[in-house]
């Protein structure tokens, strides 16, 4: 799953209405003289850039100003995702209810093909009522299903029919043996780290008796005690244990923050199961869900989609905070304000690893099948090993007039050459074939060369537009409340966006919702650091499609006139 919540596990993801072409889009210039305003940290991606001199979404300008009802209170948003915090405070009253089906009697009583289906499914689901925490990547899959097909064969060997399928596993091959070699070191460091932890810790004790060192203490301890300049890996292989040595091992645990024994220890099991379940050719995930893969169908995994077990790890948060932007409770006067009224369908599909197509794709049916008029899709992988299932079903919700939102991912890439799933591309990756489909960037608060999110993909031509995703506050897990950054959560401020238009202007069709969003964002006129470059600049609107950032407010003035 490339999102925040996989990226911190591994420490370091013109058809429109016939309106639109009246309206006008203002570019925005900021002064460089002006002291940029120091924003609401919880909120600053609901202000107005002319009003607050904050780059946001202009989502406060319109709830002030509008004082109309809106005409439809029943939209819903599928969130495809981990699973969920269904008790959280801010969540209640705000998840879907399937009201055709009663709960808990084993019977499949609006015959969907799910029984129990209250509140949503969970793809990922086991036969046993448990869930599955791991899932291989997907290059992975790809090695292990394709190699008897493709191993040691050459271009030459391979029938036309054949070759862009053998083009996919060599580079996957490839991505395998970089990766295995990589997490496999990494994994060894951290077992290392593991068995010299308690030495470390207790010969810092001793220089420091409250155990309240900084890295900078540490540094200048380094720098007095240390009797060579080895890098980290060399002092792992070699067990230096010189005092220089140990000062160094507990130096580079703070700079990954980890702090604590605990925090090192939890790490190792992580990067364990990475190399023994994601990273392992012969892990087979789909065995407790008992489905067959290589299959659509309906019916397996099961309805826990809030689902804990003792002694198994939980993945609830990415869900949790996700939905808390679009839809987190208005009108309780506690924590944060959701961008819309709306209902949260939770779909899930995500655990550590990559998502399957199989899961994906029935998801989305999933969604337009019970009524979602939006879906959320904060996840995205290098491969995809059945993207025809996926498109196939993108175009099942293009023909329900269903909008679908994905967070670009957390890469620092350009999405234009670099392949990133799911995407609105045709088989082969090359020509654009849905009108429902908007992919969605990062910006900060930033509104200077750093405006775009150093971590965000774009593209000119396969990401739409940005949105904020950069130090968001939102729900999590557990009932708290938290900031959070990534691509993952500018989707669903483009998600709330949609459901706002389609609550007050119900008859407009998807391709116009998805250009009226387009059409209406703010394009700023400056230059900024290209994402995965130190210092190269482009201008802002050339790491898009639109060249724009998400605007609530224009959105909606613009919606009206369209809907006339």
């Amino acid at each position: 799953m490339k999102s925040l919540y996989i990226l911190s596990l591994f420490i370091v993801i013109l058809i429109g209405c016939k309106s639109t072409k009246h309206s006008k889009v203002t570019t925005l210039k900021p002064d460089t003289e002006k002291q940029l305003a120091i924003p609401d940290q919880k909120t600053w991606y609901k202000k107005d850039f002319q009003k607050d001199n904050i780059p946001g979404i202009s989502l406060d300008k319109w709830y002030a100003q509008n004082k109309k009802k809106p005409k439809n209170n029943n939209i819903i948003v599928a969130v495809i995702d981990t699973q969920i915090d269904l008790k959280h405070e801010d969540l209640q009253g705000v998840i879907w209810t399937n009201a055709k089906e009663i709960p808990d009697n084993g019977i499949d009583d609006d015959n969907n093909g799910y029984i129990d289906d209250c509140n949503g499914w969970s793809f990922t689901g086991t036969k046993s009522g448990g869930y599955v925490v791991w899932n291989r990547y997907e290059y992975v899959r790809i090695v292990n299903e394709w190699e008897t097909l493709f191993k040691d064969k050459k271009e030459t060997q391979i029938e036309t029919k054949d070759l862009y399928k053998f083009k996919v596993y060599q580079r996957a091959l490839k991505t395998f043996e970089e990766k295995n070699k990589y997490y496999k070191n990494w994994h060894k460091s951290l077992i290392h780290g593991v068995a010299i932890y308690p030495l470390v810790k207790d010969t810092l004790k001793h220089f420091f008796p409250k155990e309240d060192y900084t890295y900078q203490q540490l540094d200048s301890m380094y720098n007095k005690y240390k009797i060579n300049n080895k890098k980290y890996r060399q002092r792992r292989d070699d067990n230096d244990k010189d005092l220089g040595a140990l000062v160094f091992f507990m130096m580079s645990n703070l700079e990954v923050n980890q702090k604590t024994f605990d925090d090192v220890k939890d790490q190792e099991v992580q990067l364990d199961s990475v190399v023994n379940k994601n990273l392992n050719l012969a892990y087979n995930e789909r065995l407790p869900i008992g489905d067959n893969p290589t299959v659509l169908e309906k019916g397996y995994g099961n309805n826990k989609i809030s689902n804990t077990i003792k002694g198994v790890r939980t993945i609830q948060d990415h869900n949790t905070m996700v939905s808390g932007i679009i839809a987190a409770n208005r009108s309780n006067a506690i924590g944060i304000k959701g961008i819309a009224d709306v209902k949260i369908m939770p779909l899930n599909i995500s655990p550590s690893g990559d998502e399957h197509d199989k899961d994906i794709t029935m998801a989305i049916r999933y969604a337009v099948d019970n009524g979602a008029r939006i879906i959320n899709m904060s996840f995205g992988k290098e491969f995809s090993m059945h993207k025809d299932w996926v498109i196939d079903a993108f175009k099942y919700a293009q023909d329900h007039n269903v909008l679908l939102v994905h967070s670009s991912g957390n890469d620092s890439q350009n999405l234009d050459n670099f392949l990133n799933y799911p995407n609105d591309l045709n088989n082969d990756d090359t020509v654009e074939i849905y009108d429902n489909f908007i992919n969605v960037g990062s910006t900060t608060q930033q509104l200077g060369d750093k405006f775009v999110s150093d971590f965000s993909n774009y593209g000119k031509q396969n990401v739409d537009l940005f949105a904020p995703g950069d130090e968001i506050y939102t729900t999590g897990a557990g009932n708290i409340y938290k900031f959070e950054s990534g691509t993952s959560f500018a989707a669903p401020m483009v998600c709330g966006t949609a459901a706002l238009i389609w609550s007050y202007y119900p008859k407009l069709t998807v391709k116009e919702v998805k250009q009226i969003i387009l059409d209406s964002g703010t394009a700023y006129d400056i230059n900024v650091i290209v994402p995965g470059t130190n210092d190269k600049k482009a201008p802002f609107s050339e790491l898009s499609k639109t060249g724009k950032v998400l605007n609530v407010y224009n959105a909606m003035e613009l919606a009206k006139k369209v809907s006339k």
